[in-house]
């Protein structure tokens, strides 16, 4: 049985992300694909993850290939280096042989364009045409009126100058930074194969399907040639747990997203913040088809620490305690709602695993501290709690192998039942 000698160009299968911030879980990854047809991206990690976990790109992709050959893995598998938003990224991970890119365009997304009056929006978009070099005319004659018939009856028109103009504000700018970061990516690469991703999912308001045809029109005529794109969901997609908002209203705005992505790309739709979002994984799986892509992260750190939590409780209970002080400066980057008072102070050890791991309010204090636990935090003895979860997660392999297989598979099984 050959192993592929490393990461490969996915294209346009269903496919899912696989985010290790400590490196030791790509066995249990493996174990957890089963037969459900998804191509796995077994290296994948963003720069603000690899800073807060104190790893390289090259480390990222180190730990996956030698687990991979280790574990004699011979399906094809991706490396996707996430939310990249300078050329200094871009040339750093292609350097260390990433196969996917994921522009973050999200500073130069004018959030508040969903707010502003007719009289603002003229006098932003004049700005944004002005210093993009795209007369505001050229884009009005291409859209505006123009019906799109993007599949299952549905046809979607730029009826209003307003709407189309607000789509111009908000979103012109992240696809001129796309655009510039997109050749970068191809001059980094240096004539190997490589995919693009773009991610719009960190905005405050929600892509409407106006706003994605836009962007899906936009990036075909600018020449930024997208494997998938990541819009902003209606709804919350908060980090660590499941879907909050109404499924039938997802359901109705999901599927214009895929037929728009069908009818502009074709490219998959990609879902950010993709952990543990059962609720909808059925959604996703039946209207995407093979045009879906799913990024999980946070997720397999917190099976991480079920496993110090079951195999050194005592250790586990001073990292909780540590997350408990860094969670109220350490949220500010997250989307998450949880509150300290959700959680009770003082927990028996046998109860560990049920409040911070089994709840939403213990799972996002103990998701978004990582990189305070890593780089920062020291048990009572002064030892590191990085080295001391490591060592942990070593000594009981066979366990975090389980909890993965069990935790990342039930996401895969969901998505399947689509």
């Amino acid at each position: 049985m050959s192993v592929p000698a490393g990461p490969s160009v996915i294209g346009l299968k269903r496919s899912f992300g696989f985010g290790d911030r400590l490196g030791l879980a790509t066995p249990g990854h493996i174990s957890a694909l089963g037969g459900h047809g998804f191509a796995p991206y077994f290296a994948q990690q963003s720069i603000r993850e690899m800073s807060r976990t104190g790893r390289t790109p090259e480390e990222v992709m180190r730990d996956a290939a030698q687990a991979i050959e280790k574990e004699r893995w011979a399906g094809e598998w991706g490396s996707d280096a996430d939310h990249l938003q300078t050329r200094e990224d871009v040339f750093r991970t292609a350097a260390a042989g990433f196969t996917m890119f994921t522009i973050d365009p999200s500073v130069h997304v004018v959030n508040r364009a969903a707010e502003m009056g007719p009289e603002e929006l003229e006098r932003a978009a004049a700005s944004v045409a002005e210093s993009s070099g795209t007369p505001l005319e050229d884009v009005l004659g291409l859209y505006l009126g123009k019906a799109h018939e993007i599949g299952d009856g549905e046809v979607l028109t730029f009826k209003e100058r307003t709407d189309l103009i607000r789509g111009f504000v908000k979103y012109y700018g992240a696809l001129v930074f796309a655009r510039q970061m997109h050749g970068w990516i191809a001059e980094a690469c240096a004539g190997r194969p490589f995919e693009v991703e773009l991610s719009v999912d960190e905005t405050l308001v929600p892509t409407s399907p106006l706003e994605h045809l836009f962007v899906g029109l936009e990036l075909k005529r600018l020449g930024v040639g997208i494997v998938s794109l990541a819009p902003r969901f209606i709804g919350d997609f908060e980090k660590g747990i499941d879907y909050k908002g109404d499924l039938k209203v997802f359901e109705s705005h999901y599927r214009r997203h895929a037929l728009i992505a069908s009818y502009c790309g074709p490219y998959k739709l990609s879902i950010h913040s993709g952990s543990d979002k059962f609720s909808i994984y059925p959604i996703a799986g039946r209207l995407s088809g093979e045009l879906l892509h799913v990024k999980t992260a946070g997720t397999s750190y917190l099976e991480a620490l079920r496993v110090v939590c079951r195999a050194a409780p005592g250790l586990f209970a001073e990292i909780a305690a540590f997350c408990r002080g860094r969670y109220e400066k350490d949220r500010a980057s997250y989307h998450v709602s949880a509150s300290l008072s959700g959680i009770p102070e003082r927990i028996e050890a046998k109860d560990m695993e049920k409040h911070y791991l089994d709840t939403d309010c213990g799972r996002q204090i103990m998701h978004v501290t990582f990189g305070s636990v890593l780089l920062q935090g020291k048990d009572s003895k002064g030892a590191s709690f990085r080295e001391l979860l490591l060592d942990c997660l070593r000594r009981q392999d066979s366990l975090y192998r389980e909890v993965l297989q069990k935790h990342l598979g039930r996401h895969l099984r969901c998505l399947s039942q689509g």
